[in-house]
């Protein structure tokens, strides 16, 4: 029987070194190699942090309690408020922004150019000059938006006065919010302060806010989880393509609206802005994502991802399982397509809130749903699904309302596990613009990146260290 084995022809699988492989096949042998390298990088204290959280039962269960809250959310559009009045312990002279906490002299040049226009659209400075000192000077309290129960892309600026969504996760009542998206060209998400900026912030305080309000209030709230569904099966992926979500916005509001006593020339432009702007449900889905997951966070000794967010200079997560601590690391560059005069020089390090919908499987995580995003972000349409694909290795399950043609309608991939990405080195997708490094000027482009893997090695060990402690 030993003699019939080596008559045999030699079939290898090579884990480690490539050239064991390689000498092997000179011989004549046949041999696969199989791409692996140690969890963390090979950090010991980290792997072994790590193996005291694998298959622990106290982990699996808080990540099925966390999930199945993720899972069941269902995130309501109720209405239209003003920030200052309706956000969680906003104080009047305070501006949230995306990402983990950042002090203003360490800021991107988006986020200050963004925070001197909100100071101008709110009027505590009369100019460039002041607004600028003020900001600096400490007059102004800075906070993440997910501090209070809030997102935004990019810069994701939310001053007191502005208008917001409330979402509202009906199952067990927590609330998100998000501001309104201004359309593509010069906006304050990318740091454009100037008066065209202005105006067009203060048109939608004044006109488009009341009439959405009226007619949210006349439709009685909007579900927001099927029609992101809906949105899924048309092309979109709900974070860098929105156009299926925006128009069966338009197309489910505009029978409210037309019914509702408001000028009529107030209702043409409305219809024409949200008509013209194919990201404006990207805040909508920011919002609903956040609630469902805000519905997951808090759980002890859960593993699961509730935010992955960037403020252009530090990555951020946080973790269910460890409380509103943040896990950070450098943020990091998109690999993406530019428009034509831009290059990577000119590109700000991630940026925005808007990973929150990666972080609930959708974005980056259902780019199978999506191939025309390759036209936006690169790749081919193989790579969207290869994306989607590769990130049921570091999820605890699928999302079973979002649902993916080409998958055969397979859930998408949701529910980040920190164990998993470590584990495994699968570093979570995101698919995103880019915003130019310097304020005012704009998006530059769009692709692809991924959050850093320090972060989740951060957040292992001090998930298996509260489980030790506890």
């Amino acid at each position: 029987m030993i003699q019939a084995l080596f008559q045999e022809k030699l079939q290898v699988l090579n884990v480690g070194l490539s050239s064991f492989a390689d000498s092997i096949a000179m011989a004549g042998g046949s041999a696969l190699q199989i791409e692996w390298a140690p969890p963390a990088q090979g950090q010991a204290e980290v792997g072994r942090d790590l193996a005291r959280l694998i298959n622990l039962s106290a982990v699996e269960t808080a990540n099925q309690t966390a999930f199945d809250a993720y899972q069941s959310a269902q995130p309501v559009l109720r209405g239209i408020g003003i920030a200052g009045q309706v956000i969680p312990n906003m104080a009047d002279r305070m501006i949230l922004h995306s990402g983990p906490p950042i002090a203003w002299r360490d800021m991107c040049g988006p986020m200050r150019g963004a925070i001197v226009g909100a100071i101008l659209y709110e009027g505590w400075a009369e100019n460039l000059a002041k607004a600028e000192a003020m900001a600096s000077g400490g007059e102004i309290a800075f906070e993440p938006c997910h501090h209070h129960n809030a997102v935004g892309p990019m810069a994701g600026i939310i001053s007191p006065s502005m208008p917001v969504w409330m979402v509202t996760n009906t199952i067990n009542g927590n609330q998100a919010f998000s501001n309104f998206n201004e359309g593509l060209g010069k906006a304050l998400r990318f740091g454009a302060n100037g008066p065209d900026v202005i105006t067009r912030l203060k048109w939608m305080g004044q006109v488009l806010a009341p009439a959405l309000r009226t007619g949210v209030e006349l439709l009685g709230g909007m579900d927001l989880k099927p029609m992101m569904a809906q949105a899924l099966h048309m092309g979109d992926e709900v974070h860098n393509r929105n156009a299926a979500a925006s128009s069966l916005f338009l197309k489910r509001f505009i029978s409210a609206l037309l019914k509702a006593h408001i000028p009529a020339a107030d209702v043409s432009t409305v219809v024409e802005f949200i008509a013209g702007n194919d990201h404006f449900f990207l805040n909508l889905s920011m919002a609903a994502c956040k609630a469902m997951l805000d519905s997951a966070h808090g759980v002890p000794g859960s593993s699961m991802v509730t935010a992955m967010a960037r403020n252009g200079v530090e990555f951020g997560i946080r973790v269910s399982g460890t409380g509103n601590r943040w896990f950070t690391a450098e943020a990091p560059l998109v690999d993406g397509l530019f428009f034509p005069g831009y290059t990577t020089a000119d590109a700000a390090p991630d940026l925005g809130d808007s990973a929150i919908t990666e972080t609930a499987g959708v974005g980056g995580f259902a780019m199978a749903a999506s191939p025309a995003i390759v036209k936006f972000v690169g790749g081919t349409p193989q790579d969207a699904i290869d994306n989607t694909m590769t990130m049921t290795h570091i999820t605890i399950g699928r999302n079973n309302a979002f649902t993916l043609p080409s998958l055969n309608f397979a859930g998408s991939p949701a529910g980040i596990d920190i164990r998993k990405v470590v584990d495994t080195g699968i570093q979570p997708i995101i698919n995103t613009g880019i915003a130019h490094r310097e304020a005012g000027i704009g998006q530059i482009g769009a692709g692809i990146t991924r959050a850093p893997l320090a972060c989740f090695t951060q957040a292992v060990s001090a998930l298996a260290n509260t489980i030790v402690d506890g």
